[in-house]
């Protein structure tokens, strides 16, 4: 594959998103440029013409001044509005475009296996969600939009040239056109690998300096303070090569663009005066071809900067396409009547194992059932949670299950009002909802105490809640999505013992019409179940209802918590 292929990919999904109001953006940036070149030449025209009439007072009377006035007034004005134009289509069009792509990619990156790989440095998905989207924008607004204006500009001066001479016209635009695409490609081809180091750079010294000021307390304690200040000095050097390596390059691209505008003039300076000499044009006319020749590059030189920066576009390009358009996750089957989950055939290897951990594993648990599974740590229970919920991908066998929600060790809020932080997921249900199951999980006193109500703001990780709040806020929102299906991992943990049996007290009463199953560590997340499950080494040793021989003793085993 091309090292390109993934930037004409992502072109293509532009095209697809907003192909008119992208052609427009361009139409609108070659009205512009073009206005602009004519009303330089009309302008050159018209001074030329009237300095000639008024050296002979019948022909300054007769001089018609209006025409060529009311035509650069129009130019002017032409050239303004299709500017604004122009500015206004080509940014709503790429922010569009930014915003669309962006919660593409939040779908991609949810596949378990891209969730996974940037899991472990978050500041690299911040990477890719901003900088690495925001380079795109370098492809439409200083590549194709420059580019499209630029090759029309030079063809309609070829055109227009063409009425005074199809030789001059043809040889304008070919040398236009030469030069003018020519240096950019140049450039491109050239930057192409320093752009890559300056991008490659740039996250690594916002990766460093991220990791640095939250880790800054364990790095002191390990003492690696002093390296990690280092690598990110190293980082912030290599950066700075490269936007002198860069600007160098920029810098003889505009000496090129220079010395070929200064050729295209001294051109048209010849054959200007060979056509005066031949009697083919007026005085007039030879202005506005200098004049014509004078500005005639101006639109191309607008590409400079799109081709230093293409290298890192393709850079970007190549590191989201992954998570553009991946494969669809096989559909999720419901398992048979009567049943919450079924696990069949589970095998699953995990990344770097040399064995499976689960191999042939089967489960089966009953709608209304309240299980718990227990084991070692290492045994595969967060694993086997893992895979239920499709965060992890089984080798062979198949999982079904009713519609899960889950309620983790980690309470994931975030920093929006409660009723933002109840509805993730589930954006149709009314006040009056939210408000019942606030109450059933024992947190509507603390709610309207609140300014605002459900309207009031959280801080990050919900921020203004004590931890017993956020794990009820976490509660109410399962109550809110309505899944018949809990998985709880862990739910307790960390929290004090008053807490915690105030939570596993609401949990109990809640969820007496849902089916449970619960990843536990602790004896009183345990006692919520009617069955325990053990599992070792990824096999399941022991299954016990409550009321059957050994099932106290399995909860015995258990820490109390």
């Amino acid at each position: 594959m091309s090292r390109f292929a993934p930037l004409v990919r992502v072109l293509r999904l532009f095209l697809a998103e907003r192909r008119a109001a992208m052609a427009a953006g361009v139409a609108l940036a070659a009205v512009s440029a073009a206005a602009g070149l004519a009303l330089l030449g009309l302008s050159g025209w018209f001074i030329t013409a009237t300095a000639l009439a008024g050296l002979v007072p019948a022909t300054a009377l007769m001089f018609d001044v209006f025409m060529p006035g009311a035509g650069i007034r129009f130019l002017a004005i032409a050239r303004t509005f299709a500017r604004y134009g122009e500015r206004v289509v080509t940014h709503d069009a790429t922010l569009g475009l930014l915003a669309a792509l962006r919660a593409r990619l939040f779908r991609g990156f949810a596949r378990p296996d891209l969730a996974r790989a940037l899991a472990s440095r978050p500041a690299r998905l911040l990477f890719r969600l901003t900088a690495d989207v925001d380079a795109l924008d370098t492809v439409y607004l200083r590549l194709l939009v420059p580019a499209g204006a630029a090759v029309a500009t030079a063809l309609g001066l070829g055109v227009g040239l063409a009425f005074l001479s199809p030789a001059l016209g043809l040889a304008a635009a070919g040398l236009l056109l030469v030069s003018g695409l020519g240096l950019p490609l140049w450039l491109a081809r050239a930057a192409e690998r320093e752009a890559r180091r300056r991008a490659a750079a740039l996250e690594a010294l916002r990766v460093r300096v991220a990791e640095l000021t939250a880790g800054q307390v364990a790095f002191a304690m390990a003492g690696r303070l002093a390296a990690q200040v280092d690598a990110a000095h190293a980082a912030e050097a290599r950066l700075t090569a490269s936007d002198i390596a860069l600007n160098r390059l920029e810098t003889l691209a505009a000496a090129g663009f220079g010395a070929a505008a200064a050729v295209l003039l001294a051109a048209a300076a010849w054959a200007a005066a060979q056509l005066a000499a031949a009697g083919d044009i007026s005085a007039p006319q030879a202005a506005l071809i200098l004049l014509l020749a004078l500005a005639a590059l101006e639109p191309f030189a607008a590409l400079r900067r799109g081709a230093v920066e293409f290298g890192r576009s393709a850079r970007a390009a190549a590191r989201l396409s992954p998570a553009l358009d991946p494969p669809p996750l096989p559909a999720r089957p419901a398992p048979p009547p009567g049943l919450a989950l079924r696990i069949a055939g589970l095998r699953y290897t995990p990344p770097g194992a040399d064995a499976p951990l689960f191999d042939e594993l089967d489960l089966a648990i009953a709608d209304g059932e309240h299980v718990a599974l227990i084991g070692p740590s290492g045994a595969g229970k967060s694993t086997l949670f893992a895979l239920i919920l499709g965060e992890r991908v089984p080798d062979a066998g198949t999982i079904a299950a009713l519609p899960t929600a889950v309620l983790g060790q980690r309470v994931e809020l975030f920093r929006d009002t409660i009723r933002g932080n109840l509805t993730l997921g589930r954006a149709d249900v009314d006040d009056a909802a939210l408000w019942q199951a606030l109450a059933a999980a024992g947190l509507e006193d603390v709610v309207r105490a609140l300014p605002g109500g459900l309207d009031a703001s959280l801080g990050e990780g919900g921020e203004g809640l004590s931890e017993g709040q956020k794990r009820r806020l976490a509660l109410a929102r399962l109550l809110v999505r309505a899944s018949p299906l809990w998985l709880l991992d862990e739910p307790t943990e960390a929290l004090d013992a008053e807490t915690a049996t105030l939570v596993l007290r609401q949990i109990k009463t809640l969820g007496q019409d849902r089916t449970i199953f619960a990843n536990a560590h602790l004896r009183r997340e345990a006692e919520l179940a009617d069955r325990l499950i053990r599992l070792e080494a990824g096999r399941i040793v022991a299954d016990v209802r409550r009321g059957q021989r050994g099932f106290a003793e399995m909860l015995a085993t258990l820490r109390p918590g």
